[in-house]
This record gives C-alpha cells, sequence and structure tokens, in this order.
C-alpha cells in the first residue's frame, strides 16, 4: 500500500546478493533482488503474483496490484487487476487502492493514475490529482497519497475525512500513506502519525526510527538498532515482530514484512493462514544466497518462479432466488432458480456485477454493461450502449453509473423508480432496490426516488457525508464516512437496528442486511427467517444480501452461503 522502502534509502550498504526492498500489500508481499528480479507471493486475483519478465529497480505492491519501475529505461510496468501505466521514465512508484502515483524523472512532479471498481469509480476524491512541485518520493494508501518535497516538507491529497491529508509541519526523511492514516519520519529520527486512530495506529512510540510503514489498521517502525516494533490492531498478529536484526519492514493489511541481511520474514495472516508457515514452507526462495536452478546464469541467483495462482471468486452477487460471482479469472458463475434464463451469464471478462429479482447485468472493463434474465420490462438488455463505471439490478429495474458520474436507469417504472432518476448532477454510486434506487454525490449524500411507502426513499437527501449506499425491498442501509452504519425506511423484524461498530461494506437484501467489517468478519441484522441473517462463522472478503439468502467469499476465495436454499441458490460451499 505505499511505495517500496529501498536499502540506498535507508541509507545502509547493499551487498551484490540479496533482497534490497520489499512491500506488503493486502494479502500478499513482493520482494526485489539484487538482480533487479522480482518475487512475489501471497494471495489475490489472477496475474496478481506473476512478476512480467524483466529487470527493476523499485517495486511497490497495491491492494490487488503491483508496479515496478525498469532498469533499462526507468519506465514502469503493473500487473494485477490494474496494469494500466503511463509512458515515460520515474523514480519512485506507489501502488495503493486501484491508484498508483509515481514521480516523474524529467521534472520531480507526481503523477498519479486510476481505474474503476467494485461498481463505483475509485478517484472521486481527487487522489490522482497529486499537487504542483518537486518531489523526491511519493506513498499511496487507500483514498489519498502523500509525497516528500525536495525540502522535506509533507504533502498530502484525496480524501480528507479523519484529518489524512492534513501532514504535520517539519522536515522529513520518509513518508508512508495506509488506508486511513499515514506515518513519517522526521529529521531528528522521530516518528509522527496522523488521520484515523481507531486501533491506535496514529499513536506512534517515541524514540528514534530510521523508516515507518502504514499498514491498513496497524503501523511498524524500523529502531536505529536494526529492531522492530509495531503499533496498532493486533488481531492477527500483525503488529507482533518476529524478533531479529532488520534492515526495512513494510506493514500490509492484515501481516507485515521485514528483510533482514539473509532472508525476508513475515508475521501476521495472510488468508487462512499464519504467514509464518508460508515462511518456512517457502523459506527458499526468500533466502537470496540460494541459486535458483531455473535460471541459466549460475554467477546471478534469483529467485524461482511462482507457482500460478489458483482460480478464486473474485465478486459476489445474491438476487430474488439466484446467485451470480466473478472467476479471477473475469469469468461468470451463476447458480440457483433457472428460470427465464438468469443462469445463462454471457461468455467473456468481466469487473463487477450485480444480481436482482429474476435478471442480473455485469459490467466490463472497457465500460460496457451486459444484461440477461427475465426482461418482461426492459431491465435486462442484451447490451446498453453507452459507457459505465458501476450497474445495480433491482426486482425489475436497473441503474447503472455513466464515465461522466451521471445516472441512467431502464426497466420498470411503476413506481417512478426510472423517470424519476436525478437527471443532473455528479454520483459515485447507485445501488437498485425492488422498487426504489437511491444515489451517492460526490459530495457524499444520498438521494433515493421510486416506491416510498415506508420512507425507504426520502424525498429530502440526506446529508451524511456517505460512503456506500445499498438500497433493499422497503430499506435502506449506506455507510457514513465514519464506518458506521445507518438505515432508514421499514423497522419490521429489526431491519433498520444495525449493528454497532465500524464497517467496510455493506448490502440490503429484501428485508435483511449484511456488513463486512475490516476484520473479515461479516454480521447481519432484521428479518432471520430461513436463517437468512445467521452468519456462518468465517473471515470475509465479501458479502451479498439476497431475498432470503446470503452469500459471501471467505479469504481462500471460495464462497459460502446461508438462508434460504429452495432453488440452490444458497450452497453451504461452492468453488470456481
Amino acid at each position: 500500500l505505499l511505495a517500496a522502502l529501498t536499502l540506498a534509502q535507508a541509507a545502509t550498504p547493499t551487498p551484490t546478493n540479496r533482497y534490497t526492498a520489499l512491500d506488503a500489500g493486502r494479502d500478499h508481499t513482493c520482494t526485489l533482488h539484487s538482480t533487479g528480479r522480482i518475487h512475489c507471493w501471497g494471495s489475490g486475483p489472477a496475474n496478481l503474483l506473476e512478476v512480467p519478465e524483466g529487470r527493476y529497480s523499485a517495486v511497490s505492491a497495491g491492494e490487488w496490484h503491483n508496479c515496478a519501475i525498469r532498469q533499462e529505461n526507468n519506465g514502469i510496468t503493473c500487473w494485477g487487476r490494474d496494469s494500466n501505466a503511463p509512458s515515460g521514465a520515474f523514480t519512485d512508484i506507489a501502488a495503493g487502492w486501484h491508484f498508483t502515483c509515481a514521480v516523474r524523472k524529467a521534472d520531480s512532479t507526481i503523477q498519479c493514475w486510476g481505474t474503476t471498481n467494485f461498481g463505483r469509480s475509485v478517484l472521486n476524491y481527487g487522489q490522482a490529482d497529486p499537487p504542483e512541485g518537486e518531489f523526491t518520493a511519493v506513498s499511496a494508501g487507500y483514498l489519498h497519497a502523500c509525497g516528500l518535497r525536495e525540502s522535506g516538507e509533507i504533502t498530502c491529497w484525496g480524501r480528507s475525512s479523519f484529518n489524512r491529508t492534513t501532514a504535520p509541519k517539519g522536515v522529513f526523511t520518509q513518508v508512508s500513506s495506509g488506508t486511513t492514516h499515514s506515518c513519517a519520519v522526521r529529521e531528528s529520527g522521530e516518528a509522527v502519525c496522523w488521520g484515523m486512530n481507531n486501533y491506535g495506529q496514529s499513536n506512534a512510540p517515541s524514540g528514534t526510527f530510521t523508516q515507518v510503514s502504514a499498514g491498513a489498521w496497524h503501523s511498524c517502525g524500523l529502531r536505529e538498532s536494526g529492531t522492530v516494533e509495531c503499533w496498532g490492531d493486533d488481531e492477527y498478529d500483525q503488529s507482533n515482530p518476529s524478533p531479529g536484526n532488520y534492515l526495512a519492514v513494510s506493514a500490509g493489511t492484515r501481516h507485515s514484512c521485514a528483510l533482514s541481511s539473509t532472508s525476508t520474514r513475515c508475521w501476521g495472516r495472510r488468508d487462512d493462514q499464519p504467514l509464518e508457515a508460508i515462511a518456512e514452507l517457502a523459506q527458499t526462495t526468500r533466502d537470496p544466497t540460494t541459486p535458483d536452478p531455473m535460471t541459466p546464469d549460475p554467477v546471478t541467483p534469483e529467485p524461482p518462479t511462482p507457482t500460478p495462482t489458483p482460480t478464486t471468486f473474485t465478486a459476489i452477487s445474491a438476487g430474488g432466488t439466484h446467485t451470480c460471482a466473478i472467476r479471477s479469472t473475469g469469468t461468470i458463475d451463476c447458480w440457483g432458480r433457472s428460470t427465464s434464463n438468469r443462469l445463462n451469464a454471457p461468455s467473456g471478462s468481466f469487473t463487477s456485477l450485480s444480481a436482482g429479482g429474476a435478471h442480473s447485468c455485469a459490467l466490463n472493463s472497457t465500460g460496457a454493461v451486459s444484461c440477461w434474465g427475465a426482461n418482461a420490462e426492459g431491465q435486462a438488455p442484451t447490451t446498453r450502449s453507452g459507457t459505465y463505471t458501476a450497474v445495480s439490478a433491482g426486482g425489475e429495474h436497473t441503474c447503472a453509473l455513466t464515465s461522466a458520474g451521471a445516472i441512467s436507469c431502464w426497466g420498470r417504472d411503476n413506481h417512478n423508480q426510472i423517470s424519476n432518476a436525478p437527471s443532473s448532477g455528479t454520483f459515485t454510486a447507485v445501488s437498485a432496490g425492488a422498487n426504489h434506487a437511491c444515489t451517492l454525490s460526490s459530495a457524499g449524500a444520498i438521494s433515493c426516488w421510486g416506491r416510498n411507502n415506508h420512507n425507504q426513499a426520502p424525498t429530502t437527501p440526506r446529508t451524511g457525508p456517505y460512503t456506500a449506499v445499498s438500497a433493499g425491498e422497503d430499506h435502506t442501509c449506506a455507510l457514513l464516512s465514519t464506518g458506521a452504519s445507518d438505515c432508514w425506511g421499514r423497522n419490521a423484524n429489526n431491519r433498520l437496528q444495525a449493528q454497532t461498530g465500524m464497517f467496510s461494506a455493506l448490502d440490503a437484501g429484501a428485508a435483511h442486511t449484511c456488513a463486512r467489517r475490516a476484520s473479515g468478519a461479516v454480521v447481519c441484522w432484521g428479518w432471520n427467517g430461513e436463517s437468512r441473517a445467521t452468519v456462518t462463522a468465517g473471515s470475509y472478503t465479501a458479502v451479498s444480501a439476497g431475498d432470503a439468502h446470503t452469500c459471501a467469499i471467505t479469504n481462500a476465495g471460495a464462497i459460502v452461503c446461508w438462508g434460504w436454499d429452495f432453488y440452490g441458490q444458497a450452497p453451504t460451499s461452492r468453488s470456481p
């Protein structure tokens, strides 16, 4: 989630045969060898761990993509889910959450770029609009980024909630951006952090550091003595470093890694396995002095090519009596009730999808929308003209977000869920419910339209600010910028009695809602008929609430469902 710290940046002599840099991403880590080769391990979408051939001088691991600077021309190569990269020469690279920033070699300015994912644009907070001026380093986080100017001052940009872009004054030697906080090292060696502090991740300890790394909900620092100290969330032992003498450290989401003079060592959790076990199984790939039998030149030993990542599920959507999911290959798999061709998903590669009452729609990487299933009201055209960044299938209507940030809806209009859609404004997300729809503006306000018999679609916008919204049948739920949930509409069966605490995502079904915490825990509330709100224990990367069932993706990329399974829409487990 940050620009990888090299040993040169840490002012440490670099032997000729060793790993020289590392960076921990979401559930994976990448290291740079002194030969210029990159080795990545862990888990994630297809191609995330498959490093393109070449020799590199820097590497950065993001959420679900990686980027590196090539030795021969200082150009950028990216791989994983977001593989786009600009042309030109660069001196520093930082991969964040579906966006990347880099320092240009020609003028030391910063250039950022990104993509859309999970049904909404990820660039609507200005994280891809860096300030002017000359910089020596850059670090990209979740929805913000920070740069180190030549003067040693820090400037941050992007989403400003929790004061994550309000950098402290002074002269610094290094900066690192995490999920909702950042940390830096002053010229005096003092570590300082700012932004969200719900787990104590911004409570930097006293003393002198040579480097700091801001992860998701924890931070780690390297002492002058070579020891590592971490603070913040420690649910997976990610803040409990392995003893040793290290040269660099990097904090990921639920794990941390550090470079020693002989190898790379990690602690914490990757998927459902302790990283300690993974490090032992793959110790030869972490030891830079072990020759690589796959390399013809014995003079420059390199890490072996990792085993290709097995196919997993990366997205899930539970509909009325069917469910659809996207594999890591981009293809779609649907199961459950088969009438009206609702299981006949189109071929091709897709980035997001949404299952409605008896139809579904999906978005591909070019912004094209394809739908299938029941189409009596025109809610599921095979193709839809235009370029979109998000799509949401409702009861018998569908809404989508255009590339310009406008709202477009089609299908049944019996409750004005089509005709009353906003005709102006810039939006970042849209959600279609049974007979109403809601959208999220760039300012974080929510506007709804359509059926409003239980105030599920209030005529007055809700100001929030919010970061996500999901429309159910007679109720609507949203996430506030604090991470807390907020629901309105019909309160039968306690469907408005949201669970307390902070969440990273939520989804409203017909009469129940489920939400996912940053730790991977899922909680549900509302009507529990057929046990639709009784969560199967586990840690998940995504969750979706349907009509009377719920499905979620495990950390290993498999699917677990619970609730009504009359049509096979809610299997207890399903593999790609």
